[in-house]
């Protein structure tokens, strides 16, 4: 006798079908990314020009995967593995010894009501106003504001390590609240992980504001260490560091045939020997004009640092025009100039392109 299954297997094929499919409709993986490569040249105040093919003019490269799962009554399972590349030589990270995943590395939870919650590596409020509230945004070759605020610098009597503890912190937890009418808030807290002592640590936050054509943020963060910081690298110039307190403040108004940026920041940073504690207090004022199918990115920023000894000031401008060939691919042209007091200027220039998949 022979039994006619047909109907039955295609039952089964229909109901494997329909729970795979509400399965992906639940749970999503993503591969993304950007890369950025620019031809030109640098030159550090002091040193010789150097020239090449570069890697992260606008924007530092990276790629990553990250996912969802809708674990019901509005709550998510969230995850994203990001790290640093550099395309001009193929390697991983942002330098070498750069772990695989600095931008992010975390897991968390999601909720549309009560807010997101997230274990990992993860990037830093104070970064998020800084990269938010200027028109180059986080160019770590083009962009003023980024290099007041991250990058070290000395005049040869005045030794400024910039923001302690990198764009990203190990080691933390994140909240961020919904946002309520244009308004929400982020905290984050490093633990030190070290064995007897909750003095090595660091945390902040910063609460963002956008209405309409105006944006608003204010940042703080604080870094504390037992001893000198290994991400210092000048340790005989701040022998005796304790913590370092940073504030930030930044407004943006869209005209739409201009949008205006403006920031200002103070950094302190706690110094226990004859030179006393090291001030930072800078401003930057920024503009991006749509011209064509780009835009025209200007910005200045001034900075005062001192201890009880010295002082240097600093003057850096960047102009780039970037023009967006389609939704995910532009090109660039950029200028960059820093003078510090008592020493020869800085420049870089270069032309490039992102692509981000």
């Amino acid at each position: 006798m022979q039994h006619n299954f047909k109907p039955v297997v295609k039952l089964a094929v229909m109901a494997a079908a329909l729970i795979c499919g509400n399965a992906m409709a639940q749970s999503s993986v993503t591969l993304y990314g950007m890369v950025d490569a620019y031809v030109g040249a640098t030159k550090a105040g002091g040193a010789d020009r150097a020239y090449g093919v570069n890697s992260g003019g606008m924007q530092t490269s990276y790629f990553g995967i990250k996912g969802t799962e809708d674990l019901g009554t509005g709550l998510k399972a969230i995850f994203d593995l990001n790290g640093f590349l550099r395309p001009d030589t193929g390697k991983q990270g942002r330098f070498d010894g750069d772990a695989l995943f600095t931008r992010n590395a975390f897991v968390g939870l999601q909720s549309a009501t009560l807010g997101t919650v997230k274990l990992g590596r993860n990037t830093t409020p104070y970064f998020i106003s800084t990269i938010l509230f200027n028109p180059l945004v986080d160019s770590y070759v083009f962009s003023p504001a980024i290099f007041h605020t991250y990058f070290s610098a000395s005049n040869g009597r005045v030794y400024d390590p910039g923001i302690i503890g990198d764009s990203g912190w190990s080691n933390s937890l994140v909240y961020s609240t919904p946002i309520f009418g244009g308004l929400s808030a982020n905290a984050i807290y490093s633990f030190g992980e070290q064995a007897g002592s909750v003095g090595k640590n660091k945390w902040g936050g910063n609460v963002l504001y956008f209405n309409g054509n105006f944006g608003a943020t204010v940042a703080f963060q604080q870094v504390k260490f037992n001893s000198t910081p290994g991400d210092v690298t000048a340790p005989t110039a701040l022998a005796g560091f304790d913590k370092q307190n940073a504030v930030q403040v930044g407004v943006s108004y869209d005209f739409k045939v201009v949008k205006l940026f403006a920031q200002g920041q103070y950094i302190k940073s706690d110094v226990n020997n004859a030179t006393g504690d090291l001030k930072h207090t800078n401003g930057q004022v920024g503009a991006s004009i749509p011209v064509g199918n780009g835009n025209v990115l200007v910005s200045y920023a001034y900075d005062k640092t001192k201890n009880s000894v010295a002082d240097f000031k600093r003057n850096t401008a960047g102009l780039a025009y970037d023009y967006n060939l389609s939704k995910r691919t532009d090109v660039y042209a950029a200028y960059f100039y820093d003078k510090l007091s008592d020493q020869s200027h800085g420049d870089s220039f270069g032309v490039g392109m992102r692509h981000r998949f």
